[in-house]
């Protein structure tokens, strides 16, 4: 603000009296409506210091011709501190407005020397300095704050990454790990993994569990998520059934497992059971469902080899003819190779499905009955089934 010598004057006598000022500011930090004070992680010393700072800062600007800076070095360095500190914002918000109402009547007692048209002049100048301080305070404070919680979930980030890896062998680091994940580091486990390149989890899904006594922690990796969810002393039935309450597309559970120092086992085998499901599918399954599946998807070349040997010649035929072929297979063999019963979900007669059934029979020249042909037959469509559609 532009000032006059008297009004030069009066900022100095007021500067003269910085020390009762801080004082009397500490005092009204611990006694105005002290249950919005929260200053338990800085020291009484430091404080008053940040007091001694910010009062200074407002004359000097006050007595500055120059205009406001857009970012206050003073501030900043405040709002920098007690962000680090955990110091609620709105906290160090108020300190600001009461350093301000005592600057306010230190002015006030000190105005005998300067007319009244002059001394109106003194207050919009003072609330426009607080007002820039306070957005100074504010813009640090957020972004130290941004900066912590960035810093924080990359070293989340880390720690799920090092269980992932198996570091949680090391008793030390297991420890340390479920100390700062909230999590136990005995204790069952099953590892949740689910496709990371469409929303696959409800939001919530940690919160959500947490309300049913079931602790967990997410983690988007590039192509997955991946959760690492704590049994405690529920059944691990109950526990799949919350979790498929909070899927909305394809993901796998692992086998449970014991202890924070087997997750990484729990991973590869939830890994597996996830390759096991069709881009379509919607909900969660477990490894013990997809058993045959997850035997083709551990021996890719071997299951080329199996469909070839077993379906090929019908996978050469006509698509019409061939989807028909396929379909009718695979009705008739989950209805444990009863033609009776498959005819109705093909929608045609008993001896339509036989006479299709022969056509199969006569193409791969084989029986289609006994075990043997079953366990094979069924794993080469199963395994047809977990082929990426072509593009």
């Amino acid at each position: 603000m532009t000032s006059s010598t008297n009004t030069q004057n009066l900022l100095a006598a007021c500067r003269a009296e910085i020390p009762a000022l801080t004082s009397r500011l500490m005092v009204a930090i611990f006694t105005d409506n002290p249950e919005w004070t929260d200053y338990s992680p800085v020291t009484r010393a430091d404080l008053q210091e940040g007091c001694r700072r910010y009062l200074t800062r407002v004359l000097d600007l006050l007595g500055s011709n120059s205009a406001l800076p857009e970012s206050d070095d003073v501030a900043a360095s405040i709002g920098i501190q007690r962000a680090q500190q955990g110091v609620p914002l709105e906290v160090m918000l108020r300190t600001f407005r009461l350093g301000g109402r005592i600057l306010w009547d230190a002015l006030l007692s000190n105005a005998d020397d300067i007319g009244p048209a002059e001394f109106r002049e003194v207050g919009p100048a003072l609330w426009a300095v607080i007002d820039g301080l306070s957005s100074s305070l504010v813009t640090s404070y957020r972004r130290t704050e941004l900066e912590q919680v960035r810093r924080d979930e990359r070293h989340r980030h880390a720690l799920i990454e090092d269980l992932l890896t198996g570091r949680a062998h090391d008793t030390n680091f297991a420890a340390r790990a479920a100390r700062e994940l909230n999590l136990p580091v005995e204790g069952t486990y099953v590892v949740v993994t689910a496709h990371g390149n469409t929303p696959t989890l409800r939001i919530g899904t940690d919160t959500a569990l947490a309300a049913l006594g079931i602790r967990s922690v997410w983690h988007d990796r590039v192509n997955t998520t991946v959760g690492l969810v704590s049994i405690g002393k529920q059944r691990i039935t109950t526990v799949l059934q919350h979790l498929r309450q909070q899927v909305c597309g394809p993901a796998a559970a692992s086998p449970p497992v014991q202890g924070l120092a087997q997750v990484d086992t729990a991973h590869a085998l939830a890994l597996v059971a996830l390759e096991t499901l069709p881009t379509d599918t919607q909900g969660l399954v477990s490894l013990d469902e997809r058993y045959p599946e997850a035997l083709l998807v551990r021996s890719p070349d071997l299951t080329e080899m199996l469909v070839s040997d077993t379906l090929g010649p019908v996978l050469d035929l006509h698509a019409n003819e061939r989807d028909i072929l396929l379909q009718t297979l695979t009705i008739w063999l989950a209805q444990n190779r009863s033609a009776a019963n498959a005819a109705p979900l093909l929608n045609c007669h008993r001896n339509t499905v036989i006479n299709r059934l022969q056509r199969i029979s006569t193409l791969l020249d084989r029986s289609l009955e006994g075990q043997r042909s079953y366990v094979e037959l069924s794993l080469a469509l199963a395994a047809l089934r977990l082929r990426k559609p072509r593009d």
